[in-house]
């Protein structure tokens, strides 16, 4: 059986939207909407296991832990609230990667010394090395991501996903 979802033929998945049209047919679906965000969806996914599987499981991260190395090298030692947020993830989730990070002695945790309940993240020596020199190559692949779209399609697209997260985002307040 053909993958027909996470196909990556453009052709297979314009096929799998008609033929999700057709068998939903009748019902009073916004198929538009449920096309934008199945794609919205299948290019993060894939930009992500793309990510994972040529740059950064040489050094055996994951797409969240490179995610909390960058943030604690683009704004420095931060409590492991703020780090979470930054990173898109729960609490729950990033005291695994504290963990891993921290294991691969990448990361530091350090406990605030008013209140025990606090942790700040920060960088290591070795894990600002890594973040620096693996940053470059992670963004050549980003660019390889989009080199299908003209400049002004790159910009156009991350306008209309900021538009989306904003209207998302705007909900939740």
């Amino acid at each position: 059986m053909s993958r027909r979802i996470a196909s990556t033929s453009a052709q297979e998945l314009l096929t799998t939207e008609s033929q999700i049209r057709a068998q939903l047919e009748g019902q009073p679906f916004d198929f538009d909407a449920m096309s934008a965000v199945s794609n919205i969806y299948r290019a993060g996914t894939a930009v992500r296991t793309h990510m994972e599987r040529t740059v950064l499981g040489e050094h055996d991260l994951s797409w969240v832990a490179f995610t909390v190395l960058w943030v604690l090298w683009i704004w420095g030692k931060q409590e492991t609230g703020h780090v979470a947020d930054e990173a898109g993830i729960t609490k729950g989730t990033l005291t695994g990667v504290i963990k891993t990070l921290v294991g691969q002695q990448l990361i530091r945790r350090t406990t605030h010394d008013d209140d025990r309940r606090r942790a700040s993240l920060s960088l290591t020596p070795k894990g600002k090395t890594l973040i620096t020199h693996l940053f470059p190559h992670f963004n050549q692949h980003e660019a390889l991501a989009v080199s299908s779209l003209s400049l002004s399609e790159q910009r156009e697209l991350a306008r209309l996903l900021r538009k989306v997260t904003n209207s998302l985002n705007a909900e939740t307040v």
